[in-house]
């Protein structure tokens, strides 16, 4: 008989580090990753209130390079990269032909020096980094530009929260106050070179730093102390769902497919066809942006329960006795104190407000307000 190796679970620089602090480890897209240091509860609410630190060591570093970089990325995703100023970063999609999304990404345009004019680094998810790099390399056929695979050149590290802002001024000189949403500089953080990001992923102001793996210890600890007397916690990959969630962000297999074209999703604002040349999947784009125009597929809305029963992805929605669309992402809201949920749902019932829709949860039909997205916006 033959037997199968389970293929080993990749550990993130601060492995030793999370399982120092008692964290409970998960296995996330082949990665053990800490899912909650204590109360996921009060790590989600110390992110909304204070600040919380999380390893996001496990996300996909991929840098495009030489002459032809922003023509290729302009080619093989569907946002206008070639228009990114230096030092400013962009959410877009990688596309297959038909439309279907293979995943959302950010890419950084990365300052430009001397050495180089036109360095890109696009930060896929940890599930897709693999397919995102063998799209990048094949797409690059043709093009004077090279596609490296820099996963195991960063460790990545976010401060969230709105006391991140004090926490990082406190360890650099970087200029904190000119650095806007979607943007990177480079700069050193407790002594440690990063780029520090402005992006997030929890609805909140917050940063990431991209360091090398060896400086990753250091500059946590450096954090954890910076961050102690303003409430700080180390924060795991369960309470960054359920920030995302209230936010109304996507996530990758729950409200983003290859199933789905990003008109589907709500997302055809980062299709830019009006761009230079050709780029993969324009066509079934353009078919795709027609049909939502003129007859809206399934739409994604919220739904917040009247009770206290929680929906999870995959669950039916419900109106009049009839399945009218699907849960994506479903859990306790810490913020709003009641479930919440994300939801494709028939374009007649997905106007906020409408009454008789509930979730088929294993039986029972449980009421549900369809709300507007996102469930929760931070008071700027």
């Amino acid at each position: 008989m033959s037997s199968t190796a389970t293929p080993e679970k990749r550990r993130t620089a601060l492995d030793a580090l999370h399982r120092s602090l008692g964290a409970t480890m998960t296995d996330f897209a082949g990665w053990d990753m800490p899912l909650r240091y204590g109360s996921e509860r009060d790590e989600h609410l110390a992110v909304r209130t204070k600040a919380g630190l999380f390893d996001l060591s496990h996300m996909g570093e991929i840098t495009v390079t030489g002459p032809d970089a922003a023509r290729l990325l302009n080619y093989a995703l569907v946002g206008n990269i070639a228009s990114v100023g230096p030092g400013r970063a962009r959410y877009t999609m990688i596309c297959r032909a038909d439309g279907g999304i293979l995943d959302d990404l950010i890419v950084y345009r990365l300052a430009e020096t001397e050495a180089a004019s036109s360095d890109y680094m696009v930060v896929a998810n940890a599930s897709n980094a693999q397919v995102v790099l063998d799209a990048l390399t094949e797409r690059s056929d043709g093009f004077d530009a090279v596609v490296r695979d820099d996963r195991d050149a960063y460790a990545l590290l976010a401060v969230q929260g709105p006391e991140s802002p004090g926490i990082l001024k406190s360890l650099t000189d970087a200029d904190l106050d000119g650095l806007k949403y979607y943007a990177g500089l480079p700069g050193t953080v407790a002594g440690v070179p990063a780029l520090i990001a402005r992006t997030g992923y929890t609805g909140e102001d917050g940063f990431e730093l991209f360091v090398k793996p060896e400086h990753a210890v250091e500059l946590w600890q450096a954090l954890t102390e910076a961050g102690e007397g303003v409430g700080l916690v180390p924060c795991g990959l369960s309470c960054r769902d359920t920030l995302r969630l209230e936010a109304g962000m996507p996530l990758y297999g729950h409200e983003l497919s290859t199933e789905l074209t990003p008109f589907d999703a709500g997302l055809g604002r980062v299709v830019k066809f009006e761009k230079d040349g050709d780029f993969v999947g324009r066509s079934a784009l353009e078919a795709a942006a027609e049909r939502a125009a003129s007859q809206p597929p399934r739409v994604l809305v919220g739904l917040v329960a009247e009770g206290r029963r929680v929906p999870r992805a995959g669950y039916s929605v419900v109106a009049d006795g009839q399945v009218i669309g699907e849960v994506t992402s479903g859990a306790p809201s810490p913020t709003l104190g009641k479930p919440i949920a994300m939801a494709y749902v028939d374009a007649a019932h997905s106007a906020p407000g409408t009454a008789g829709v509930g979730v088929d949860i294993r039986g029972s039909h449980e009421p549900y307000e369809v709300v507007a997205l996102p469930f929760y916006k931070r008071e700027k």
